[in-house]
Parts: structure tokens; sequence; C-alpha cells
């Protein structure tokens, strides 16, 4: 046997001794989504009432395990820094917390100390010969977590795939070892496709050009938008998360990545979020690279890539093109995540293009997500000076370089029809027209 592997199983623990190297008032830092690691999870939910003031941060969790509890928040609590389906009923209650970030600040939030790491905890891939496990779901701020952890304590799983790029975290740096006993989870494509969302997806496919490079956001929207790109040449990719979707099109023979003048031939992303097949055409893919959210979404980088497009969905537009992508009122629904990244980044890109994407109205045609203001309390995700092209099911509005006038008018003429004389009258009074 040799020193690697030695090493490997001198640090073998069930998750009931793993947990013992977390401390009361320690902050827990957990990758983005399905990067969690439900092992520890589970043991930390059932030993939860043993500890006090422990801290559980995460973006975007799906799973709702047991320490999701109003009554055990002052043992541990969720903290977010994007809310997902588990953490979004504790984070309108209050008993949740939501820190605010942009996606690609956040490692350097917790490499200058704003944000505290004492133990990173992680999915992983199996190790490979020389001791390297691969962050293979989830590269994000996970790397800057585990350089500054007191503790690190890896889940492996077969199921995790080995990506290439910086995701490596050697086993010298860990704490303990975690053999999973539990699925990778999975996030599926959504099946339904209403025909608002078809009429969106036609919209932006149409600006979608034979050697473009994307950046797709998660929703059924930007989801919907791949489909309808099967037949285009040569895409490349440069984008937060790789999805089924892309998947698909990679599948299509739609990416090779030859046109990129940035990282040619690379996807990048810095995690993956969908099934089974997704991540085995990740694993030990020349083609794919995984790298930390701050190299992803950087909009100077990101920026590199000419022909950059960007395609994320919305909540709520106001006339001067404040995006809301993140908030019900004052109620966090998710998070800003990279959609303001990328709006930066394709505005430095050379033939960028960045689209907002969302349904007219919401509530069964009873709302207008097209607002003169933005409801009280909402965030804005994406600022006004960021917004370049909005899309409903009505069209698209060209917002970059225009006049506030003619802000309103252009996203006047994509609302829903019955609420267009509201919003022009609601536009006059506010000299917009």
């Amino acid at each position: 046997m040799n020193r690697i592997q030695e090493l490997y199983n001198s640090k073998k623990r069930d998750a009931y001794e793993a947990i013992k190297l977390i401390k009361d008032g320690d902050w827990i830092c957990l990758p983005l989504g399905i990067g969690e690691p439900p092992t520890v999870l589970t043991a930390l939910s059932e030993q939860r009432r043993n500890y006090h003031d422990v801290k559980v941060m995460q973006m975007f969790a799906q799973r709702k395990y047991g320490y999701y509890d109003p009554e055990t928040a002052e043992n541990v609590r969720h903290v977010a820094l994007f809310v997902g389906v588990a953490s979004r009923k504790g984070a309108e209650e209050g008993w949740a917390e939501v820190i605010p970030n942009n996606f690609y600040s956040v490692p350097k939030l917790i490499r200058d100390d704003h944000i505290k790491v004492d133990v990173a905890a992680s999915m992983v891939s199996p190790m490979d010969s020389f001791g390297y496990f691969s962050l293979g779901v989830g590269a994000d701020y996970s790397v800057a977590a585990i350089s500054k952890a007191r503790e690190v304590i890896v889940e492996v799983s077969p199921e995790v795939p080995y990506v290439y790029g910086n995701n490596k975290v050697h086993i010298s740096q860990v704490s303990a070892v975690i053999e999973s006993q539990f699925p990778l989870f999975e996030i599926p494509i959504a099946r339904t496709i209403t025909p608002v969302e078809k009429a969106i997806g036609e919209y932006v496919a149409e600006f979608i050009k034979d050697g473009d490079t994307l950046q797709i956001g998660l929703g059924s929207i930007p989801d919907v938008v791949i489909t309808q790109l099967q037949n285009r040449h040569d895409l490349g990719i440069h984008t937060e998360v790789m999805t089924d979707c892309i998947l698909n099109l990679f599948n299509a023979g739609a990416i090779t990545g030859r046109k990129k003048n940035y990282l040619p031939g690379k996807m990048i992303c810095t995690l993956g979020q969908g099934t089974r097949k997704l991540f085995g055409m990740m694993d030990h893919n020349p083609m794919v690279e995984m790298h930390p959210v701050d190299f992803t979404n950087d909009p100077y980088l990101a920026g590199k890539n000419n022909n950059l497009v960007s395609i994320n969905g919305s909540i709520q537009i106001d006339f001067l093109g404040q995006c809301n992508s993140e908030t019900m009122g004052v109620n966090p629904f998710s998070g800003t995540g990279g959609q303001a990244d990328f709006a930066q980044a394709c505005a430095r890109s050379e033939g960028g293009r960045s689209f907002i994407t969302l349904p007219s109205t919401a509530s069964k045609n009873t709302i207008s997500r097209i607002v003169p203001t933005l409801s009280p309390g909402s965030a804005v995700t994406t600022t006004k000076n960021d917004v370049m092209y909005v899309v409903t099911e009505y069209g698209v509005a060209k917002l970059r370089g225009k006049s506030r006038k003619q802000r309103a008018q252009e996203l006047i003429s994509i609302a829903h029809p019955d609420f267009r004389a509201e919003l022009t009258m609601e536009a006059r009074k506010m000299n917009l027209l």
C-alpha cells in the first residue's frame, strides 16, 4: 500500500466521528446545490441539539435536512448565500439568514475574512493516484473555503465526476474522509414547456448566431432557449452552471468551442446541476473545465469572450430597466447569483448580448411583471445601467443606450396587452411619455 492510500485510510471516519470536528460557534461552508454532503448533514441534523450557535452556509440549498428547524435554529442555523427550495421558508420567517452577494465575489469575501469559515464540507470524486479529489459538481467558492477552513470534511462518492480545472483538494488538506452512502442528487430538466416559455425562447434564439459563446442561468426559460439552438454551429460555453440542456446541445454537435477567442475548445463552468447523464459527460472530459466562480464569473475575464451571450430569468422589471430577480416584495425568493456578473461581462464583450427573460404576467395574468416602479422592498439584481435586452412572450425590448422615455416605451410594447393602457397612463404621470 502506498503512502497516499495509507493517508486516505487513516482519515476515514463515519459521519458521527467526523462531525465531532465541529465546535460551538463554528461556521460550516457547503458547496452550492448538489455538492452538499448528505451524510454529513444527516448526522449533523440528528445531533443538532448537542451544538450551540453553529452556522451552515450555502448557496441554493436543495434538500431539506432536519436542521432546517426554527425550534433548533439557536443550535444550528442555515445561512443562505442564495435562497433555495429548502431554505426559502426559513428566510421568509427569519430563522434562517441571508447574506447578499454577487456570486463571483464570494471567494474573496471568504479569503478576506468578511465571511467566516471554520469547517468546509463537500461531496468529492474518488481520489486519484496522486491524492487529489475533484470537487466535480461545484468548485464555486469551495476552493476558497477549503483554503481557509480549520477542518475539511470530504464525502466521497463514485457518482461525483472527476472534472479537469482548478477544483481539486489533496488528501493532505483533508481532516476526515467519509465514504458516502447516498446517491448524488439530480435536477432534471423541466418536462412541461408552456406556450409563453416557448415564445420567449424563440425570440431569444433569433439573436444567437453560429460561433457565439453562451452563459445560461438556471430556470425554465433559459432551458427553453437552449432547445431552440440544436441547429447552431460551433457554439462555445463559458457559464456558471453546466446543465442537461447544455449536454443536449453538446450531443447535438452544436458545441465545439472552435470559434472561442478565450479558452478555445473548452467548456468552462463553476458547477454542474443536472442528472447522471450530465455528470457522465463531465467525467474526465478534456473539453470540460471547472474553476472557482471568481474565475468563471469575473466580468473582466468572462468578457474576454467575444460574442458572449447571457440568458437569465427575472421576476419583475420597472420602467428604468431595474430587474428584481430574487425577491417577492420583501420576502427572499432566490438570490443575485451570476446574473449581474454576466450582464457586466456581456457589456465588456466585443459583440456581447445579455438577455433578461420573463413572462409578461404572473398569478394567472392578473399581475403585470413590467411595472412603473419595483414593488416596495424588492431587490435590484441587475441595474438599469447593465440591462441590455428584455424579452417577454410579446417581443424584445432593447434598453441599452436608450433614454428613460425610450425605455418606458420599449417595455410597454412587450407588456401584456391587458396592462398596456394602465402602464401608459402611469408612464405619463411620471413624464415618461
